[in-house]
């Protein structure tokens, strides 16, 4: 038997002891990998370096070099690398709080140095048929990008290809491009969601028209909290995007600030695209309540169609069950089938009666 899916989560769980002070590094959600993988790009127009590394201290020297570099760490429970990590590049302890406790609203914060930016990467579940969330949080420095991610796996493949292979003008633009090209990415698999939104709700609609059920009904209910999720992530990304594009920080250059007018109007989009589901959603709803009222309907109709009919028949029924010794009919031969003909014949009748009406 295959297992039931998991119903996305509306509300994470907080496990976070209350009391503590702030900035205590603890890291609070699911593990998702078994070990911490740390990678990076280090490159500028001409040089291209990518490697894996064993130990956050390998990544400490690009602090203070001319290239541009793109630090990700995969895995968030492993509270030494987070720490040691901030300690180098200088993270205020605010910071990596947010980052090691996952399910943060996103947001993003300007520190002067650098900016901290938060937001959920999303992706499908083709097997269980849900949508996944995972936290994404990204510092941006004066020459480098530090991006620390729940699991391995992201929307991130083609940023990696146009680096390794110069393609575009990423190479040729500092780390704001790359914070933006990734911030890209990750709102342009909102469509791909969408679009697996939108085929779920094709074929319940269709369901719906044909022959409803109760796993129909189950399977709106589901969709219904998805799409809760997905508006909970999509919503502050519009105050998110604005706010980058408004501030004063030179971190973020004018260049770069054209584009992320075009990542705002797909926010936007997005956004109109999800409260058109919802309603469409919440229609479902009320189209499978009258579905199902009308079938009731229709139940009952036949049965009062069929309990009109035999009312008069038990009447006769009734009047001859009598016995009384003074009713002649009782005595002649034809008794019996005239009156099974007169109950025939009032049958008839009413059924063609019914039919004119148009109730049959």
């Amino acid at each position: 038997m295959k297992e039931a899916a998991k119903k996305p989560r509306l509300h994470k769980r907080q496990s976070k002891p209350a009391g503590l002070p702030p900035g205590t590094l603890l890291h609070f959600g699911e593990r998702k990998v078994e070990v911490v993988r740390i990678t990076y790009i280090d490159y500028d127009e001409q040089n291209f370096a990518e490697k894996q590394v064993s130990t956050i201290e390998e990544c400490f020297g690009f602090k203070t070099t001319p290239t541009v570099t793109w630090i990700n760490l995969d895995g968030l429970h492993d509270v030494q690398i987070i720490e040691k990590l901030g300690q180098q590049f200088e993270l205020h302890p605010l910071v990596l709080e947010d980052i090691l406790h996952t399910g943060q609203r996103p947001k993003f914060e300007d520190y002067d140095k650098y900016m901290y930016i938060v937001l959920n990467m999303l992706s499908f579940n083709d097997e269980q048929q849900t949508v996944q969330v995972e936290q994404v949080s990204l510092v941006l420095g004066a020459n480098f990008v530090i991006s620390f991610q729940e699991r391995i796996g992201d929307v991130f493949d083609q940023i990696r290809d146009r680096l390794r292979n110069a393609k575009g003008r990423i190479r040729k633009m500092g780390p704001d491009y790359l914070a933006y090209s990734m911030i890209d990415a990750i709102i342009d698999g909102y469509f791909t969601i969408l679009e697996k939104m939108g085929e779920k709700i094709e074929l319940l609609e269709e369901q719906l028209v044909v022959e409803p059920t109760e796993k129909t009904f189950q399977q709106i209910h589901r969709l219904k909290r998805e799409m809760i999720v997905l508006r909970k992530s999509v919503w502050p990304l519009r105050e998110l995007i604005s706010g980058l594009q408004r501030t004063e920080s030179a971190l973020i250059k004018d260049s770069t600030s054209i584009y992320l007018r075009d990542v705002y109007d797909h926010t936007i989009q997005i956004i109109d695209t999800i409260e058109s589901f919802r309603d469409m959603v919440s229609g479902m709803v009320d189209l499978y309540l009258s579905s199902i009222s009308n079938k009731m309907n229709a139940v009952m109709k036949v049965l009062t169609i069929i309990a009109t009919i035999f009312i008069p028949l038990t009447f006769i029924a009734g009047i001859y069950g009598m016995n009384f010794e003074d009713m002649p009919e009782l005595r002649w031969r034809l008794g019996y089938p005239a009156v099974l003909s007169v109950m025939v014949l009032v049958a008839v009748v009413m059924l063609f009666y019914f039919r004119k009406r148009k109730w049959l």
